[in-house]
């Protein structure tokens, strides 16, 4: 039981360090709205889709997108256009800010955000039900795999936590918000190379 727990935790772990849309997001909440409690919307509502995306995987989800031949590349389409669209709004996000235009994004539109990022972004969804899926069918259902998908469940809500809470900190200290801009162009340049690795992919599976 407790290999399952920490084969699930490191491999959660290691899924989730990488930079990617649904970490810059929470992370820019966190920046973004005047108190830490006040990105807990962005927060709950990613850890929550997160921990569908496992427990579904680990029921066997997996399967089902290596033996559908147009089902990867059309989540790496998808995932193109849509990681191109986040990061332009995040690029423009950080104009209006300079202008002092621009209000934190709503609780409602937090949700909407978190919930799309999580859904539509292809390095997630192939992340969890690819990696986790295919880690999870080693262990027959019961205390083992509970085990392991509780691990795997428990660090996506502990890092989107200290996400969300690291970026809040940052912003006490950013009073000018010299960090945030550059932040801010980071971001979206990482999320535009990101959607262009995944346009390589996608045309790799269909040739």
């Amino acid at each position: 039981m407790l290999s399952a727990f920490l084969h699930g935790f490191i491999l959660a772990s290691a899924l989730i360090i990488p930079i990617g849309p649904q970490n810059l997001f929470i992370f820019n909440q966190g920046a973004s709205q005047s108190s830490f409690t006040k990105s807990l919307p962005a927060v709950l509502t990613a850890a929550v889709a997160d921990t569908i995306l496992i427990i579904v995987a680990a029921l066997g989800l997996s399967i089902l997108v290596f033996t559908i031949p147009l089902l990867q590349p059309l989540l790496y389409l998808i995932g193109v256009l849509f990681l191109f669209f986040i990061g332009w709004s995040i690029w423009k996000h950080d104009e209006k800010l300079v202008q002092k235009k621009k209000k934190p994004l709503t609780a409602k539109k937090q949700i909407v955000v978190a919930l799309s990022i999580s859904v539509l972004n292809p390095h997630a969804v192939l992340d969890t039900v690819a990696v986790i899926g295919t880690n999870a069918s080693h262990y027959s259902i019961g205390v083992e795999k509970l085990s392991f998908v509780t691990a795997c469940i428990l660090v996506s809500w502990m890092a989107f936590t200290l996400l969300a809470y690291l970026g809040s900190h940052l912003k006490q200290m950013d009073t000018h918000g010299k960090y945030m801009k550059w932040i801010h162009k980071a971001s979206a340049v990482s999320i535009w190379l990101l959607a262009l690795y995944f346009g390589i992919q996608a045309l790799k599976n269909m040739l």
